[in-house]
């Protein structure tokens, strides 16, 4: 937390100078009392009440000050507001890898559920595109608000997924990136903030080098939040033999890392909901710096409201 007046603060020297007092009274007034020679006779002016009563206003009060004076100060904190506007490409790897079955149903399948889930999680206001890939990446759906159109294409992302290997990352990237560009340019006032939801299972096998299209993304301003999805015991069958293609996300933390992106490993379809809850927090909000003095002072008078009803309830009078 900042401060913009944090000399303010010094006024709280005060308010401890005003309960080392109030303590000093408090100790006093338990000295005369005990002097109090017919104490059959103070029984009957003045019934014995709970000792704690008479300590709440005043200390409600005196955190009431504390408070304020803090308010006064000026405090400032980093708060997550939601985002109006966003481009998100959300790329998907569709080769014969992701119809491992060691992920049930499978793969992709799971990919699929946990994309659509992802989709309607964010506002309808945001741009979102899907680009699939395999040995090369294609976009399937250009980023916009129709959700419709995104929720068919996908649906389509396993059309065609038999017999189509290789898995092109950086192709992935820089189609996402093309589309990302396109709509800006389109745009009449400043383009929108972007993000790359990029999944996939194994490292990059084609196309161009994932860590040069990483470099156009950190050029073009748009993080890769990169998602390593599966087991190292996953088998496919090809050619009616099983093949083992083991998860592998090594590169996929460097394009993550060279981006500024967040890296995620899923083993299990839950885990990959929860990835992209995840992801889905940090497209959909923004964190910004905000005055907030204002929730010391509304607390402040909470105290101050307290500290009086509590006083006219025990003793009839303000405090």
């Amino acid at each position: 937390m900042n401060w913009e007046s944090p000399l303010r603060l010094w006024l709280l020297l005060g308010v401890l100078a005003l309960v080392v007092a109030y303590l000093v009274m408090q100790r006093g007034r338990s000295r005369y009392a005990v002097r109090f020679t017919n104490l059959r006779l103070l029984d009957r002016v003045a019934p014995e009440r709970p000792a704690w009563r008479r300590h709440v206003p005043a200390g409600l009060f005196l955190a009431m000050l504390a408070l304020l004076v803090v308010g006064f100060a000026r405090p400032s904190a980093e708060v997550r507001v939601p985002r109006e506007r966003a481009t998100v490409m959300v790329a998907v790897d569709v080769s014969t890898s992701m119809l491992a079955t060691d992920v049930e149903p499978d793969r992709l399948a799971a990919a699929k559920q946990a994309a659509r889930r992802f989709v309607d999680g964010l506002p309808d206001e945001f741009n979102v595109g899907l680009v699939a890939f395999a040995g090369s990446a294609a976009v399937l759906v250009p980023p916009g608000t129709d959700r419709e159109a995104l929720e068919e294409g996908i649906g389509r992302l396993a059309e065609g997924v038999t017999g189509v290997q290789g898995t092109a990352i950086g192709e992935a990237i820089n189609t996402s990136l093309g589309a990302v560009k396109g709509l800006d340019s389109e745009a009449a006032k400043e383009p929108p903030p972007a993000r790359i939801i990029l999944l996939s299972d194994g490292a990059n096998t084609s196309g161009m080098d994932p860590m040069e299209a990483a470099a156009e993304a950190v050029t073009a301003k748009v993080p890769v939040h990169a998602i390593s999805f599966g087991t190292p015991s996953g088998f496919v069958d090809r050619g009616g033999r099983p093949v083992q293609v083991p998860v592998d996300g090594q590169t996929l933390r460097a394009v993550a890392d060279e981006t500024g992106g967040m890296f995620h490993e899923a083993s299990t379809s839950d885990e990959l909901r929860a990835v992209y809850d995840d992801i889905g927090s940090s497209v959909g909000y923004r964190t910004e710096r905000q005055d907030v003095s204002a929730r010391f002072i509304g607390l402040g008078l909470i105290f101050a409201m307290g500290a009086a009803a509590g006083s006219m309830r025990w003793f009839s009078r303000l405090p």
